[in-house]
């Protein structure tokens, strides 16, 4: 478990910022472990469930073994601040996790891999790995974005007490922590997936706002 109070330094997470050359290389590497001829699928469990930012010509339901969708990574920009900081997902070793699959056109150009490497990559906050995606019998590589433990935004595993305070109470400049939370559950929901973590999370904190809005009684 990472405390907010040591990592949560502005200077160390600007030197953490990956340079736009150093954005380049880290898409090459990632584009040089795609098989020969095969189409590119991104694994979304997170954010780009329900707001991609690229073009898709197809998406699937999909099951990757080995890791699983977790709370573990502090936003102290795009859903929190320095002060009060934010939590969003990434995926963590062991189990498996259920998301959606995007197949990208063979006309997808570099840059708009670009953009997608400058909105999930900058601060370095995950490794994008090719892992085995199964959606019915099919089996195929899907490229997805796991957690980085040496970033210094990794909170690793926190009491569930202290991830329902921050989803509950931080808030930056694309949003709360909350409302990640919520419609993350909403879009797991609308392609049938359960995540029974996600479920409670989005409980506690719907009961947390309920407390907090309820009338004090003198």
């Amino acid at each position: 478990m990472r405390s907010p109070l040591g990592c949560h330094d502005p200077a160390r997470l600007e030197a953490e910022r990956l340079s736009a050359e150093s954005l380049d290389r880290s898409l090459d590497e990632a584009l040089a472990g795609r098989a020969a001829g095969a189409p590119l699928w991104l694994f979304a469990y997170g954010s780009l469930m329900w707001n991609p930012g690229f073009a898709f010509v197809a998406k699937r339901v999909t099951t990757i073994y080995g890791y699983h969708r977790d709370f573990c990574l502090w936003s102290r920009i795009n859903r929190g601040t320095f002060e009060r900081p934010g939590l969003v997902l990434s995926l963590e070793r062991g189990g498996s996790c259920r998301g959606i699959a995007f197949r990208l056109a063979e006309s997808t150009s570099r840059e708009e891999l670009r953009m997608l490497w400058r909105r999930e990559m900058s601060l370095g906050s995950y490794h994008p790995r090719w892992l085995e995606g199964h959606a019915g019998p099919d089996r195929f590589p899907v490229l997805a974005f796991i957690a980085n433990p040496h970033c210094s935004g990794y909170a690793g595993r926190l009491p569930v007490d202290e991830m329902v305070q921050s989803l509950a109470t931080a808030r930056g400049k694309f949003g709360s922590s909350a409302e990640y939370l919520f419609q993350t559950q909403a879009a797991l929901e609308s392609h049938g997936i359960r995540d029974e973590r996600v479920r409670r999370l989005a409980e506690r904190v719907r009961a947390h706002f309920a407390r907090v809005a309820a009338p004090s009684r003198g």
